[in-house]
């Protein structure tokens, strides 16, 4: 399966606030620290692309950290480097993740100008209280405005972001956040269960779910997310992401389908003629220059597990076909044992693809590790 096309990945760590439940690489620091952050992304962005292929790109995600609390300028600026470091394809999927609470018109405007046309707003959930527990900045109301915003700007293209499973959460607050989004029409929706990240300040407050929905109730919410999207005209496409048709998140897809993709800043990863970069997670280090990464050529066997586990996301899974002509050998010769002892615990469906079932969506860590390699 040979790839015509590469993915870009710029992680922004900086945010106004930590929330308590986040475990990702992001920083609250100043606006010197930023601006000089910036200048050594473009040095980075420099030095690698010299090494990383001439394929055209096809989508770019600015994630984070909070993308949308920089200076819009800066945002705009690494879009202008990366275009005169690559080759773009004319309809590139780009996307920056934007908090309600960090976006004007004018900074809208500069994203469009940029040519970033898919918007990644973090609501999480249309409950104050709620919000509140989560530690977030943003009311319900702020939300509102930053989506009308979006779309009066011209975005045509925007994901929202919502969370189950939150401290205090019932299942009829939950349904509430799903029908006001629905209502307003996004072309996307992830919908993803709160998870309790060790090292973070939700872990010592909730490690032993006092305060958190039980597991029955997480999986009630689970399932009235795909019952109530379904009737909305929402298609879920993978584990914890639905769209309208054609709206798919391209980046995402790239991941789980194991598409070529270089990543810039720290903590940022990258796959290159299939060795995997790891960029270090230190700030210092970087704003010094430091763009040290560690390097990991994958293993024929890595390469297999990868294929399975990350397209097994996938609602449609993984190809038998593809499978072969990626690697020369056949699905089932590589793993018989898994598909046969899945398939008949009616957790896998087997056929010219195989694929989750309902069953299967529901345990789905349990099968993805079954592909891992010992």
């Amino acid at each position: 399966m040979k790839n015509k096309t590469q993915e870009i990945y710029v992680h922004i760590p900086f945010c106004a606030r930590k929330c308590d439940y986040c475990d990702f690489v992001s920083f609250v620091t100043d606006d010197d620290t930023k601006k000089a952050y910036f200048s050594m992304l473009e040095k980075q962005i420099d030095i690698k692309a010299e090494s990383a292929g001439s394929l055209p790109v096809d989508s770019v995600f600015f994630g984070g950290g909070t993308p949308s609390l920089v200076d819009a300028g800066y945002i705009a600026d690494v879009m202008e480097h990366l275009r005169r470091r690559f080759l773009f394809t004319e309809d590139a999927e780009i996307t920056i993740e934007m908090n309600p609470n960090s976006a004007h018109k004018g900074k809208l405007s500069v994203y469009r100008s940029a040519g970033i046309n898919r918007l990644s707003i973090g609501l999480q959930s249309t409950v104050d209280e709620e919000l509140k527990r989560l530690s977030r900045l943003h009311s319900y109301e702020e939300f509102l405005r930053s989506y009308d915003l979006a779309r009066t700007v011209g975005f045509s293209n925007i994901n929202i972001d919502i969370m189950s499973a939150l401290p205090g959460q019932s299942r009829d607050s939950y349904m509430g956040t799903l029908e006001k989004v629905c209502e307003l029409a996004p072309e996307h929706i992830s919908a993803y269960s709160l998870i309790i990240e060790e090292g973070t300040p939700f872990y010592e407050r909730y490690k032993d779910g006092n305060g958190l929905p039980g597991e029955d109730l997480d999986r009630e919410m689970y399932h009235d997310t795909k019952r109530f999207l379904l009737t909305k005209g929402y298609e879920r496409y993978e584990i914890s992401n639905y769209s309208k048709p054609g709206f798919e998140c391209r980046h995402n897809v790239g991941y789980w389908t194991r598409k070529p993709y270089i990543g810039f800043g720290i903590a940022a990863a990258s796959l290159i003629d299939e060795v995997r970069y790891s960029m270090h997670g230190d700030l210092k280090r970087f704003l010094s220059g430091d763009f040290t990464e560690e390097i990991e050529p994958l293993e024929m066997k890595d390469r297999m597990a990868e294929f399975m586990f990350l397209g097994l996301r996938l609602i449609k899974g993984v190809s038998k076909k593809e499978f072969f002509d990626e690697f020369g050998v056949s699905m089932e010769k590589v793993y018989k044992e898994q598909i046969l002892r899945l398939s008949e615990e009616g957790l896998l469906a087997d056929g010219e693809r195989i694929f989750l079932t309902e069953k299967g969506l529901d345990l789905a860590n349990v099968c993805m590790a079954e592909f891992l390699p010992d």
